[in-house]
């Protein structure tokens, strides 16, 4: 494992956004006051005639985005998780999502992993609020690789994308030359009959290697990435609860309104089977190295193991 390669998908982010400006001549850039930590410093100094730092004002930013979109133009909005869709929510909502503008969010340092900057920016909230939101796609890539294809996928998606990006360098899982992204596809990674693990972010890499500890314990794990929560692909989680009887989901949200909510919405609609939530439960986060905060909120591979071997007992 010493040989695989990490990267912020806030990384992956800013990287993408330059290589759009090259054949997008109208693309805008805006940012709150963190063009380096949101890693678009980079489309700054390429286009600077296209990069607007609107202060530390993220409401108004998001006013200003609106405006631009609806003159035409595309355009990303970026800021940290916890003041893009916290702070400037309401923005977001009747200025943005009303009137179904296409403009592109791309949130930064999400979730629990942010680490030493603590709870008041440890947003694990962002997606379910941004999911409430009539016709906004809501996007949470799980490496590098998913990130960018993310990103240049919502440009050609008419209506408003919340993209949701990480600070913490992860494991890149998917092969650039094979990988294909589709908006609201979910995407098998590994097949099994005994139970399913959807993920979604950076719980796609934990939930890989759980399914290969499980594997050696008897238990055959299916693992899907849902690295699009809105809309949801209904279709792999209907045939994964058929098949295999019970789902576990995991991601570095609150368990209340995100990935999980969201699955279990599907299934009880359709075919009813345990869904256990593995995610932050409710309750605020606090400052630490992100990999130990991970663990101690059962955001890992090996809680991933213990919640299934806990919960074969549901099955019918």
């Amino acid at each position: 494992m010493a040989d695989v390669i990490k990267k912020a998908t806030r990384d992956s982010y800013g990287e993408a956004l330059v290589e759009l400006g090259k054949v997008h001549d109208d693309l805008l850039v805006l940012v709150a006051d963190l063009a380096d930590a949101t890693k678009v410093e980079g489309f700054k100094k390429a286009y600077p005639e296209r990069f607007f730092d609107c202060g530390i004002a993220e409401a108004n930013m998001m006013g200003i985005a609106a405006g631009l979109a609806a003159a035409g133009k595309k355009v990303f909005a970026s800021s940290f998780a916890m003041f893009a869709a916290g702070r400037a929510y309401e923005i977001v909502r009747n200025s943005i999502g009303y009137p179904h503008l296409p403009v592109k969010i791309g949130a930064t340092h999400a979730g629990i992993s942010v680490g030493e900057d603590g709870a008041s920016h440890q947003c694990c909230e962002d997606i379910a609020l941004m999911r409430t939101i009539p016709g906004m796609t809501v996007i949470n890539p799980s490496d590098d690789i998913e990130a960018k294809a993310a990103v240049f996928a919502a440009m050609d998606i008419d209506g408003p994308v919340y993209i949701r990006f990480g600070r913490l360098a992860i494991p890149v899982i998917n092969d650039f030359d094979g990988y294909k992204f589709e908006v609201g596809k979910g995407v098998l990674l590994r097949d099994g009959t005994d139970v399913t693990i959807i993920a979604s972010g950076l719980l796609v890499c934990e939930a890989l290697e759980a399914a290969k500890t499980l594997e050696a314990d008897g238990i055959s794990a299916r693992v899907i990435n849902i690295h699009t929560i809105k809309p949801i692909d209904e279709e792999i989680i209907i045939k994964a609860a058929k098949e295999t009887g019970l789902l576990i989901t995991a991601e570095e949200h609150s368990v209340i309104g995100g990935l999980g909510s969201a699955v279990a919405d599907v299934v009880t609609a359709t075919v009813p089977v345990p869904v256990v939530k593995i995610g932050v439960n409710d309750e605020f986060g606090h400052s630490g190295p992100a990999p130990e905060l991970l663990k101690e909120f059962g955001l890992s591979a090996e809680n991933i193991v213990k919640t299934v071997k806990a919960s074969m007992s549901l099955k019918k």
